[in-house]
This record gives structure tokens, C-alpha cells and sequence, in this order.
């Protein structure tokens, strides 16, 4: 399964348009909305983790999204871990809306799958010890 997670920028004249669901029915694509801010007749955006079985019906459906006038970008930061800061207490896990960190048991880790993060960075906000940390693609901490 090839998953992404993509920002869309609509723009006031595609907005009211049902867009986004017309990439399960044309395209065999699943999504997850992780945050939105849109409403009709108004510039909007949605971070969304779209899932498909092919790259290819991914790319596709993306062109399409295109072709009606939806820019589409990539987070510019992620999220990472400090091991040797985290206490494994769990605050994270319950806040994580993409299950990107969640508990292992039976040995009671808390793991962080990058994969699935959204970089909503509620874990930044909620960990006590501040073992979540924002970074920019090109490495640098960001404060």
C-alpha cells in the first residue's frame, strides 16, 4: 500500500466542489483528513494522507486534483524523537490523530513510525520531557 501525506491549497472557485471524493470513486483512493480549514466560495485547505494499492492510481489522482486547480505541496518539516529524553510515559500516544506513536507492548515503548506522521505536532505540545521535536527537511531543529 502506497500512502502520502499531501496539503491542498483550493482556491475560492473549486472549493463548494466535492473534489476530494471524486478520488475514491474515480481513482481507488482512500483518505484520512488530518486538518481543514475550507468552507464554500473561499480559499481553503485540507492535509489529508491518501492511500492507494499503486503508486500509479496515486499519481493520477493527484493530476487530477491538479487539472481543477488544487496546488498541492508536502509538509516542510517532521517530527522526531529524542530516545534518550523520552520516558515512555504515553502522553503522545493519546493525542497522535495518525497513530504514528502509539505503545508496544508488552514491553510499554512508546514508538514513532515517521511514516505516519501528519506533523500536526500535538505531541511537541502534550510530551513533559519534550522528547518531540520539529525539524526542517534540511535537518536544522526549528524552535
Amino acid at each position: 500500500m502506497y500512502s502520502k501525506i499531501v496539503i491542498l491549497n483550493f482556491p475560492s472557485e473549486v472549493a463548494q466542489k466535492a473534489l476530494v471524493c471524486q478520488l475514491t470513486k474515480k481513482y481507488d483512493l482512500m483518505f484520512n483528513i488530518l486538518r481543514a480549514d475550507i468552507s464554500n466560495k473561499r480559499e481553503g485547505f485540507m492535509v489529508l494522507e491518501i492511500s492507494s494499492p499503486a503508486k500509479a492510481d496515486f499519481k493520477k489522482g493527484v493530476e487530477f486534483l491538479k487539472t481543477h486547480g488544487v496546488s498541492i505541496s508536502h509538509p516542510e518539516h517532521q517530527i522526531f524523537k529524542d530516545e534518550e529524553i523520552c520516558t515512555h510515559c504515553g502522553a503522545c500516544t493519546a493525542v497522535c490523530p495518525t497513530e504514528a506513536l502509539y505503545i508496544q507492548r508488552p514491553e510499554m515503548e512508546v514508538i514513532f513510525d515517521k511514516k505516519k506522521c501528519s506533523v500536526c505536532e500535538l505531541c511537541i505540545l502534550t510530551c513533559p520531557t519534550r522528547a518531540m521535536g520539529l525539524f526542517s527537511k534540511t535537518g536544522e531543529e526549528v524552535s
